[in-house]
């Protein structure tokens, strides 16, 4: 039977083994990386050795049967280090080995307190291995698996159970049952932690999306989370929320996001003193958690747009004072059902969440005045967002959020019953995407500076169609306003058919057939010049006909393509039956002007 001191030598080379692990290998030098695993590993073979002797087995003068059962408990928990360690230095193959002999060792008592712990760890740890394989659905067995084990044990059981590591430690070293538990539960957050990740893999977006929230809630309710890493996951979550019109979450998210963040600088890194790097991924990931909030402001705002617009884009103030009826009534009745099940968090850490949340709402506004509150937080998050995202250097996020920007001043534009100041608001789109354009080179950006293109020339469009609604409230039109709107279908005009001419070949010809993602803007982008030609004011008549055959040319290609290319009738339906009305009437039109042009001819 062995000595006390010989039980005692092998609990200390297994505490040993951990510290190398987990401690010291994160000063391992780059030329060594793995030189702390591998020195850990030498001691766990070690022990290994010594448990399968019949002497270090009747440890502490157990009985045989219970020392057999000891011995194959503490033989596992000796497999499952060796296992993460393999595959912790890129040995898979050997690293499954050691875990399928740990769960092999453990089968028959997996659902004993001495087990069960140490049985859905290893489960975790092959779901992790056969996901890096890419193996997603073998994975998805072995975490299924793990989750069905711990909600049996829990309802059959339900005491905290040993945590692995106790089957090397002296009886008054053992944990409390109040640590048992932390732990315990920490290894199951895990384990819906990385099906959540399998099932965003399967796409199976809302089973993610519900393992993600859960495990968000455990982390915070075991305190088994890193407050960036945590932040940016609800943030991500929030995003998806959004896809479901489920503001209320989505802010939810967002807001508890914010507050965890902000305990990214009180907790103390592994290192005393923060790098310059450090510093940097800090401001990175804020700025990622500011552009989540761009996107839940915008896609409120347009949710709120789509609900009150009429058939040609316009407020509906029917609809608006029927929706302001209903609101009150049925969003207070959906909060109450719905927060209960998403809150994150203590109590003292939804009062901060809370306070957070009423900063901007969730529900979709129904008046200038309440969209204006809501833009104007989306503004505040795209300052925060440039501030890291800057042209010089991230040339494609800084025009994303500024594309955004824009985006969040259309939308607020279509709650702005004044004309007047609904231009102003486009023009400063024009002012914030025009200089980016410019300073863009279309031959390494070549689909964001047709976005930008597209943008500007719809933008100018929107504006030359205001100016002309204001125009026809004047009793007769001004040379000021005459020249404005001329102005402004000419830049629309100009964008377009630099949009249009980005899509030619090398030796400058129009594509025969359109690539689907730009068949309808190009068709809409010819569509609008044509009818942008149709608006240019003009007293000289040889002008106004040139204008009217230049019409008429772009409105022949929306129909003639279309007969070539049957398939592209269903994506612009509206646009061809007006472009073929127009091909009809143009022409006797164009007729008349010459009639009137030369009488005597």
């Amino acid at each position: 039977m062995a000595a006390p001191t010989g039980w005692a030598s092998l609990c200390e080379k297994f505490r040993s083994s951990l510290s190398l692990s987990n401690v010291e290998s994160k000063k391992d030098p780059e030329n060594e990386p793995y030189r702390s695993k591998y020195g850990a590993r030498e001691l766990l073979e070690e022990i290994r050795q010594l448990l399968g002797s019949e002497e270090a087995a009747e440890a502490e003068g157990a009985p045989a049967g219970e020392a057999a059962a000891l011995r194959a408990v503490r033989l596992a928990v000796v497999e499952y280090e060796l296992g993460v360690n393999h595959t912790e230095t890129e040995e898979l193959s050997a690293g499954e080995e050691h875990l399928l002999k740990c769960t092999r060792l453990l089968e028959r008592h997996r659902l004993s307190r001495g087990c069960v712990s140490l049985y859905i760890q290893a489960q975790n740890n092959l779901g992790i291995l056969w996901s890096e394989r890419g193996e997603i659905k073998t994975a998805q067995t072995y975490l299924e698996s793990a989750e069905a084990l711990y909600n049996q044990y829990m309802k059959e059981n339900g005491n905290p159970p040993l945590d692995p590591n106790e089957h090397f430690m002296a009886e008054e070293e053992k944990l409390t049952d109040q640590e048992r538990s932390k732990r315990f539960e920490k290894a199951y957050t895990h384990t819906l932690y990385y099906l959540a990740q399998v099932y965003q893999h399967l796409e199976m977006i809302e089973k993610a999306a519900q393992y993600c929230h859960t495990t968000l809630k455990r982390q915070l309710e075991y305190s088994g989370y890193y407050p960036v890493e945590w932040a940016l996951n609800a943030a991500t979550l929030s995003q998806y929320y959004l896809t479901k019109q489920c503001f209320m979450e989505s802010r939810h998210c967002l807001a508890a996001a914010n507050v965890i963040f902000s305990q990214a600088g009180q907790v103390p890194s592994s290192e005393d003193n923060e790098t310059e790097q450090d510093q940097k991924d800090l401001q990175q990931r804020k700025a990622e958690i500011a552009r989540c909030w761009i996107k839940y402001c915008l896609t409120l705002l347009q949710s709120a747009r789509k609900s009150l617009e009429d058939n040609i884009g316009e407020l509906d103030p029917d609809r608006q004072t029927e929706l302001k009826a209903q609101r009150k009534k049925e969003e207070d009745e959906k909060e109450k059902g719905r927060k209960k099940a998403v809150l994150f968090g203590t109590s003292d850490l939804c009062d901060s969440i809370l306070a957070t949340e009423e900063k901007v709402s969730c529900i979709c506004p129904l008046d200038f005045q309440e969209a204006r509150e809501v833009f104007l937080v989306g503004q505040n998050y795209v300052h925060e967002a440039k501030e890291f995202f800057q042209f010089d250097g991230y040339v494609t996020d800084h025009i994303e959020i500024v594309q955004d920007h824009s985006a969040l001043f259309k939308v607020l534009a279509f709650f702005e019953e004044d004309y007047e100041r609904r231009c102003k608001m486009h023009k400063r789109r024009i002012d914030m995407l025009e200089p980016m354009y410019v300073d863009l080179n279309p031959q390494y950006y070549l689909l964001i500076s047709r976005q930008l293109q597209f943008e500007l020339a719809d933008t100018y469009y929107e504006m030359m169609d205001l100016k002309v609604a204001i125009g026809n409230r004047l009793e007769e039109l001004d040379s000021h306003t005459i020249k404005k709107i001329n102005s402004l279908a000419q830049l629309a005009v100009k964008y377009y058919e630099l949009f249009l001419d980005s899509l030619r070949n090398p030796d400058k010809i129009f594509p025969e057939k359109l690539e689907e993602d730009v068949l309808r803007p190009a068709m809409v982008a010819k569509f609008h010049i044509a009818r942008l030609y149709g608006k240019l004011i003009t007293s000289d008549g040889k002008k106004q006909l040139e204008n009217m055959q230049t019409s008429l040319e772009y409105y022949t290609f929306l129909v003639d393509y279309c007969e070539k290319h049957p398939e592209a009738v269903q994506a612009i339906e509206t646009e061809l039956e007006l472009s073929t009305e127009m091909v009809g009437l143009l022409p006797t039109r164009m007729e008349r002007l010459k009639a009137k042009l030369s009488p005597f001819s």
